[in-house]
């Protein structure tokens, strides 16, 4: 194909990916939007590997190379459930990573043709920005993964003066990039290598610092730094679309991080240098002077009968059962009696954006009937009852009632102003963020223990004798 083609080529593609974005920022476009990524994709490894960039026996490197991947990722992606597609996010975040540093200490080994001074200046700076970022992006999606899997603790890892040693690996970081910029030919490698290990490092402490509660803000903001490190890898491979679509990425990453932000009242900054979810709450009503209610499922059937209004909060403990589909299931049931039974999302909801208006669209609950805490918090208290599923830290009234709260300030759904409050929950343990929830003690509050997915279809199942 020759360059007119490719440069064709990339600008389809990348109009494609950017309707792909338009299309995935609404739930009824979503499908749409994931269809017009794929054939940009598409369309971007064709003209590529039909390039003049790839000829002769480069063709059969190519396919050992993509052959593999492309079997192991169908297979992977395949078999991963709902629950765990944060960790396989943060995962893939991590090759994106890896790839912008092996690119780069590629393009310093491999014979340039003679330039300017000003040109190859530039060039080493493209090449230090992108090891550097994609160094970061590795090390701190391996650690993401690790959380989200529950392979390391997610409470956040507190060094002494940690602060400090993030500034003298910034400091350092920038004294070797100085150095590589400079370097006669051929001298470069060792502070390129060395920037390497500074930025594994920097990497690791500062997401081993971020704490579990912050584990949506972190999958976003591992987002955009991919984006940015494959924008650099564009910039040294002199790929337009590469620079295009790390660009989007990186962009669009950014301001999903300060989206997430703003539903929990925090600075990006505050996320990045981590430090929340220190307090290990309590697992009784003693600290805040409670006693809590249980009810039954018999009960709890006959109050959803009698309601003329139902709103379902769904949290991360839903997805970890799986009880999606039984909630649906559950909410036809009482739509077709006449109930109007919605759905309120946090947008915090879960351990990725967006988790939890997958997880009910994967169930086939209908749109509309899926809200926003903004578009739902002011009919709350004209709901007759509330069933909170698995959730914790985004129906806490502390943030509110508490200025010394750690998520004092924090919007949530206010579900106590309803008539009767539900929680469906293993135990009484605080949740993700480590905050006791005085809602569980309130005089419309009740406690329904077990599995959410058991309790779910023992609702289902009383709902329809």
């Amino acid at each position: 194909m020759n360059d007119n083609f490719v440069t064709v080529a990339y600008i389809v593609a990348a109009i494609l990916f950017i309707l792909s974005l338009a299309g995935l920022a609404k739930q009824e476009s979503a499908r749409r939007g994931n269809l017009f990524g794929v054939i940009g994709m598409v369309i971007a490894l064709v003209a590529v590997t039909t390039s003049k960039a790839v000829h002769g026996s480069g063709y059969a490197v190519l396919a050992v190379a993509i052959l593999p991947a492309v079997v192991v990722g169908s297979v992977l992606a395949s078999r991963v459930q709902m629950t765990a597609m944060p960790q396989l996010v943060a995962i893939l975040h991590s090759f994106v990573g890896a790839a912008a540093v092996l690119v780069g200490i590629g393009q310093h080994l491999s014979d340039h043709a003679a330039v300017s001074s000003a040109e190859q200046a530039i060039h080493a700076i493209e090449i230090y920005v992108g090891v550097a970022i994609g160094s970061i992006t590795f090390a701190g999606s391996i650690v993401a993964f690790l959380k989200l899997q529950g392979l390391v603790s997610g409470k956040p890892l507190l060094l002494p003066g940690r602060h400090l040693l993030n500034l003298a690996m910034l400091l350092g970081t920038i004294w070797f990039g100085i150095d590589f910029v400079t370097a006669a030919d051929g001298a470069g490698l060792g502070p390129l290598l060395i920037c390497t290990a500074i930025t594994l490092v920097f990497g690791l402490h500062l997401v081993m610092a971020i704490g579990g509660a912050d584990m949506p803000v972190v999958v976003s903001m591992l987002n955009s730094y991919s984006g940015w490190a494959a924008a650099a890898a564009g910039f040294m491979l002199s790929n337009d679309l590469l620079i295009i679509t790390g660009a989007l990425v990186g962009s669009s990453g950014a301001i999903l991080s300060f989206i997430m932000c703003k539903g929990m009242n925090r600075s990006l900054w505050n996320v990045i240098l981590g430090g929340f979810g220190t307090e290990s709450g309590s697992s009784s009503g003693a600290a805040i002077g409670g006693k809590h209610q249980e009810i039954d499922v018999a009960e709890t059937a006959r109050q959803l009968r009698d309601a003329r209004s139902v709103v379902i909060v769904p949290g991360y403990g839903m997805a970890v059962a799986h009880a999606q589909h039984s909630l649906a299931e559950m909410v036809r049931h009482l739509r077709s009696k006449g109930v109007q039974a919605r759905f309120a999302i946090h947008p915090v909801a879960g351990r990725l954006p967006g988790h939890m208006n997958v997880l009910l669209a994967e169930a086939g609950v209908p749109y509309d009937i899926v809200l926003e805490m903004e578009e739902i918090n002011e009919d709350l208290k004209d709901t007759d009852i509330v069933l909170v599923i698995g959730a914790n830290d985004i129906v806490n009234p502390s943030a509110q009632d508490d200025p010394s709260s750690p998520i004092a300030g924090m919007p949530v759904l206010e579900v106590w102003k309803a008539g009767t409050v539900v929680v469906m929950k293993r135990s009484m343990a605080s949740g993700y963020a480590g905050v006791q929830n005085p809602l569980f003690y309130k005089d419309n509050s009740y406690m329904l223990f077990g599995d959410a997915k058991t309790v779910a279809d023992a609702l289902l199942t009383a709902l329809r004798t």
